[in-house]
């Protein structure tokens, strides 16, 4: 796998973790033009560093350029800021570790393929394409979104903390606050529209609940 990585002299600790992780890189410069070349590149990855403004922007704009899923490498102080970017596909706790990053861009490449369908209603997810429909319609959801809303559809019926849902969808024991998840639901309340979106029950000073 090679991936594309902003910027183009990241710091010495993700340039030894994608080297441990055997992970192929193209570095790419901040680019104004509209079509940034990535060779063979199938993620694109952006390591905010200290001027985590600046990056997020250069960073959206090349995922706009270049059409690849965007992860980006962030301090714990940054995750509130990054949970509010939808166009963000994943994100990797700095300094990264190698077989975190190996992993999780991985997962994003080559997510497992899991046979059948779950159902809730008229929502429809497909575990080995990663779609979702509503009434037969397809829902664009990014892909914390959706592993949120399949960990929801599977696990009906009980109460989840916030915590527990970072660790049960995010893959973290606790990293940066509550805020992380309460955006992603809210984001999946609003594209699930108005008439579905109490299907996210909100539990006071606990968490929530699905179904």
């Amino acid at each position: 796998m090679q991936i594309a990585v902003h910027p183009s002299s990241p710091s010495p600790e993700l340039s030894e973790a994608l080297l441990l992780a055997g992970i192929g890189a193209k570095f790419i410069e901040d680019a104004e033009a509209s079509t940034v070349e990535v060779g063979e590149a199938v993620l694109l990855l952006v390591e905010l560093g200290d001027d985590p403004l600046r990056r997020l922007r250069q960073a959206r704009r090349l995922e706009g350029d270049t059409g690849l899923p965007l992860v980006v490498v962030a301090a714990r102080d940054q995750l509130v800021m990054v949970a509010e970017h939808e166009e963000i596909a994943d994100f990797i706790m700095a300094p990264p570790d190698p077989l975190e990053l190996k992993i999780r861009l991985d997962r994003l490449h080559s997510p497992e393929e899991q046979e059948g369908i779950l159902t809730f209603e008229d929502l429809t997810l497909n575990t080995a394409t990663y779609q979702a429909l509503i009434g037969g319609r397809p829902v664009d959801l990014t892909y914390m979104e959706y592993e949120l809303l399949r960990f929801f559809v599977t696990n009906q019926g009980r109460v989840w903390s916030r915590e527990q849902l970072l660790s049960k969808v995010w893959g973290y024991d606790y990293f940066g606050g509550a805020r992380t998840v309460d955006v992603h639901v809210r984001r999946l309340r609003s594209k699930l529209e108005e008439e579905r979106s109490s299907w996210i029950t909100t539990v006071r000073s606990v968490g929530y609940r699905f179904g």
